[in-house]
């Protein structure tokens, strides 16, 4: 481009210049600060929530397949 044709040439890219906006515009049902993270959802199942004996069982349940996985890795 020519010296002159740069000079003619004039457009911004200055905050708001632009004919449209970069504004995130939309309704939502956050009720937190937009900088916070988003709260703490309840899981729907816990571990701890479990009974003892269902903690038990499913420990011993996921011993046994690593062990199964570990005997097998060893033939």
């Amino acid at each position: 481009m020519t010296q002159s044709a740069l000079q003619s040439h004039g457009h911004s890219h200055a905050h708001g210049a632009h004919g449209h906006s970069h504004a995130h515009n939309h309704a939502h049902g956050h009720s937190h600060d937009p900088a916070a993270p988003h709260p703490a959802q309840p899981a729907p199942w816990s571990i701890l929530r479990m009974p003892v004996a269902t903690r038990l069982g499913a420990a011993l349940a996921a011993s046994a397949v690593l062990w199964v996985i570990v005997i097998m890795a060893m033939r």
